[in-house]
């Protein structure tokens, strides 16, 4: 990672595109937020991006995330308290993924006793 790209303080904020018959991974952008609350602009706006390339059968729940004010504010809790949000747009056999967590937190590997 080029110094320029690693966030220094706040949140990582990511989109990945992947097929799940054969798990191709396809990165779509990401972007250090300073917020929780600029987090979740950030992941609104790629998930308004991503919902406006599909047709509308399938953009349904998409639309319907974007203007889920509860679900704004779980996401909101649970990145003010250190945790990663995610969430799933499904289209067919590609599923996009939306993520921000907080500044230089990685997933420990499992331990298996």
């Amino acid at each position: 990672m080029t110094p320029t790209m690693e966030p220094r303080l706040g949140y990582w904020c990511e989109a990945i595109a992947y097929t799940v018959h054969d798990s191709h991974t396809y990165w779509l952008g990401s972007r250090p937020a300073a917020t929780p609350r600029l987090a979740l602009r950030w992941l609104r706006a790629r998930a308004g991006h991503i919902t406006d390339q599909l047709d509308p059968a399938t953009a349904g729940p998409a639309h319907h995330w974007l203007i889920d004010n509860r679900e704004h504010q779980y996401a909101l809790d649970v990145l003010t308290e250190g945790g990663m949000y995610t969430h799933t747009i499904h289209d067919g056999t590609v599923r996009y993924l939306l993520s921000a967590r907080p500044a230089g937190r990685t997933a420990l590997p499992r331990q298996d006793p």
